[in-house]
């Protein structure tokens, strides 16, 4: 549908006549990747990557319909660049990183007020056709572009999103929403929060916003506490709220080497997440009484009693909600909706609430923990959300789940693959990755493997995924050897589950570590005194 993105970009390297021959052990000639975007059929085409491609399917009473009008879409690298990084992956031996190269600072990343910033909505009337609106919608967002990649190379440039489509999702989300919910991974929050974000809807559009730093089991706690102060002194208009849909059990066992103990269980209970209540007393101060809320806090109420009720015979676990609970009503927005930001606030009495993040931070687990229930299906692949939905939590609290989006930023592309912002199974080049993440987290020791040389050499990355593939017994097909481009992102995938735990640190947090576990203490004693008195002095209701 966006045919200019096809004639404009035209950033990457040059290609090659022919694919070019490595001793890569991948075999990728085993597995067909000449069919994939990468191949040389490709290789006339403007270099403009589409990512999970859905299949036509025509649906009655729609014409013209797209499945892949939401696509993701990314800067597509040469082949030059992938051979070079596969060679510097096979040679280049790994050296701890010290403590301080985990901590980032946001202001690097993303540089305020410079290119770097986001895609925002031109000005438009209502004397304008739909049609007029589009055109200097795409004429807007070509220039947006032209502007980034005049003023930096794509190399230094992360991933982010090329696709106008899903950019406009974003805009209806912000302009319906009375809060804006940004939903972070805690152990990348820097790389989910956007400057320019932030400044457009607390400055611009006046809207309020609420941080979410999400996932919260996957972080120790000194650090969880580390980075909510460094947001409420970077952004004073910030709320910060934290959040998690699989709370850690107090006994769990905290052993790092236990990559394939599955925390996060299979059968989830959604009522059992940690945060709907510190959300729901954010949007009560931001609100300050313009909208009813009771009903939420007695969904809260009633979620945390199903909890609290004995076991089941199977499992022992405590029961689901019924399912004649309540109920969610969930929308789809249409194309015609195309109205300007509302300055009405709260309308007919309903809290619009907008979830935004980048793709695999958590928003659609966010979405179930606070119904208490799995409504929104949940995928560890980027861009599983295609398009704007609303769901009513109660009669008076609307939720907006939005597609994820990638935002430009000037973070290592690694870094970006281990937080799960691009598909693992689109990676063309896997191996620099996990070469980043062993620099960071000492993989070897952690997955008990064998030196592939049998002697006192170090570690390359090609040498970690060459003897993981060796103990799982990854193969390829035809010659049986070793399929490191499989175990390169089986990797990648216990990093971005959690099994392989990376988390970047805010500025000055080695230094400080002992003050933020004392500060950890005390709000954890705090909150403990607040539910003891909440307790005490609950009403109790007769049988």
């Amino acid at each position: 549908m966006l045919h200019f993105i096809y004639i404009f970009i035209v950033f990457a390297g040059p290609l090659e006549a022919g694919r070019s021959e490595s001793n890569s052990r991948s075999q990728s000639r085993e597995r067909g990747e000449e069919n994939t975007d990468t191949s040389d059929s490709e290789s006339l085409r403007p270099q403009v990557r589409r990512l999970n491609q859905q299949p036509q399917v025509s649906r009655p009473g729609e014409k013209g319909y797209d499945p892949n009008r939401y696509r993701l879409q990314f800067e597509k690298e040469s082949k030059d660049e992938i051979e070079r990084r596969k060679k510097i992956a096979q040679e280049k031996i790994l050296e701890p990183v010290s403590e301080t190269e985990l901590e980032v600072d946001i202001m690097k990343i993303y540089r305020p007020g410079s290119v770097l910033d986001f895609p925002k909505r031109p000005a438009w009337n209502y004397d304008m056709s739909k049609e007029a609106v589009q055109l200097q919608e795409e004429k807007s967002f070509r220039d947006y572009l032209q502007k980034i990649y005049e003023s930096h190379n794509p190399r230094d440039l992360s991933y982010f999103e090329h696709n106008l489509e899903t950019w406009r999702q974003l805009w209806r989300v912000l302009e319906m929403s009375d809060i804006v919910l940004l939903i972070t991974d805690i152990r990348h929050p820097v790389l989910h929060f956007s400057p320019a974000l932030y400044d457009y809807l607390t400055v611009d559009l006046e809207r309020s916003l609420i941080l979410v730093l999400n996932k919260t089991d996957l972080a120790p706690p000194s650090l969880v506490v580390a980075w909510k102060q460094y947001f409420q002194e970077m952004f004073p208009h910030v709320h910060v709220v934290c959040f998690t849909s699989y709370p850690r059990h107090p006994e769990e066992e905290q052993d790092p080497s236990a990559v394939f103990k599955k925390r996060r269980k299979k059968r989830r209970i959604w009522s059992s997440a940690l945060g709907p209540n510190q959300l729901l007393q954010a949007c009560e101060i931001i609100t300050a009484g313009k909208v009813d809320l009771s009903s939420w806090r007695e969904k809260i109420e009633r979620d945390t009693a199903a909890l609290c009720r004995p076991a089941s015979k199977e499992g022992d676990r405590p029961c689901k909600e019924s399912d004649d609970g309540d109920a969610v009503l969930a929308q789809q927005v249409t194309d015609a909706e195309l109205g300007a930001p509302s300055t009405e606030r709260y309308k007919d009495g309903v809290l619009s609430i907008g979830c935004v993040g980048f793709p695999n931070v958590g928003k659609s687990s966010l979405i179930n923990g606070l119904v208490g229930r799995k409504i929104v299906s949940v995928s560890r692949t980027p861009g599983h959300t295609k398009y704007f939905q609303t769901y009513y939590l109660t009669p008076t609290v609307r939720l907006c789940d939005c597609p994820g989006l990638i935002f430009p930023s000037l973070i290592d592309k690694q870094q970006q693959l281990l937080a799960g912002i691009y598909p693992i199974a689109q990676i063309q080049e896997p191996y620099t990755s996990v070469g980043y993440l062993s620099c960071r987290i000492p993989v070897p020791r952690l997955l008990k493997l064998t030196h592939p040389e049998r002697g006192e050499q170090g570690w390359t990355a090609w040498y970690i995924c060459e003897a993981w593939a060796e103990k799982r017994g990854y193969k390829t097909s035809k010659a049986a050897r070793n399929d490191t481009y499989r175990a390169a992102n089986s990797l990648l995938r216990l990093a971005v589950d959690g099994r392989l735990c990376l988390c970047m640190r805010p500025p000055g947090y080695s230094r400080r570590k002992g003050i933020f576990r004392i500060s950890f203490c005390f709000q954890s004693m705090k909150l403990l005194v607040l539910q003891l008195v909440f307790i005490s002095f609950s009403p109790v209701k007769p049988d």
